[in-house]
């Protein structure tokens, strides 16, 4: 008997991402993904427009709620359309389409029920296209593994990369809360506290002046550390 092909949704926040969305699902389905989910987070530009014109699934927040609301209403959608892999992706063009396959054969083999990517983790059967991380992006990204480590007790290389793949399973036990960027933080916190198997693997990077100028904020990372220490102190 075949073994079933599994329906695999690509979930893509998109806030004020006009300029690269439409770029991004071509990608995607260049790459033969076409369970493609974009939640418009209440974009003041063309976002929602550009992406309905792709022949997709569009989802709209009135408001701007943040990536996490946004990751945890295009999760919800999939779980209803019967997904069996769910793959976070970001709108500005940072993600490669083509890594996807990698990054979801851990979970295509039962090895685990999460993949997380990491752009720090090296593939040896190939050369990284990752670009040179600013030092300060680095830094911020650094800092929040060790956060991870205090908090949670996790050693990860690459605690906040929106590039991850989840099986239907861990999707329906992973609870998003924060609607902001410490979503990050709480997916790591929900794995570990649920017990669901994990693994890192290696993901490319394309750093752009673009991507960069829609990145953290030095003041943002400062509020989401503040954000989780409370969290934790509240518990």
């Amino acid at each position: 008997m075949t073994k079933k092909k599994p329906k695999i949704f690509i979930v893509i926040p998109a806030y004020n991402e006009g300029n690269s969305i439409a770029k991004v699902i071509t990608d995607l389905k260049n790459h033969k993904y076409n369970h493609i989910v974009v939640v418009d987070d209440g974009s003041k530009d063309k976002t929602y427009e550009k992406a309905r014109k792709q022949n997709v699934y569009v989802l709209k927040h009135i408001i701007n709620r943040g990536q996490g609301a946004s990751l945890q209403t295009g999760i919800n959608f999939a779980l209803m359309k019967n997904a069996d892999i769910i793959v976070t992706f970001d709108a500005d063009g940072q993600h490669i389409a083509g890594e996807i396959k990698n990054l979801i054969m851990p979970i295509k083999k039962g090895e685990v029920e999460v993949s997380l990517g990491s752009r720090f983790l090296k593939d040896k059967k190939k050369k990284s296209k990752e670009t040179h991380i600013p030092f300060i992006r680095k830094l911020f990204l650094k800092t929040g593994t060790f956060v991870n480590f205090v908090f949670y007790g996790v050693r990860l290389s690459d605690a906040h990369n929106g590039f991850r793949a989840l099986s239907r399973d861990a999707a329906e036990k992973i609870e998003i809360n924060f609607d902001g960027m410490e979503h990050a933080s709480e997916i790591v916190e929900e794995i570990i506290n649920k017990n669901i198997s994990y693994k890192e693997v290696p993901v490319s990077i394309r750093y752009t002046n673009y991507s960069l100028n829609k990145g953290q904020r030095s003041l943002n990372a400062f509020r989401i550390f503040f954000k989780l220490l409370f969290r934790k102190m509240c518990k």
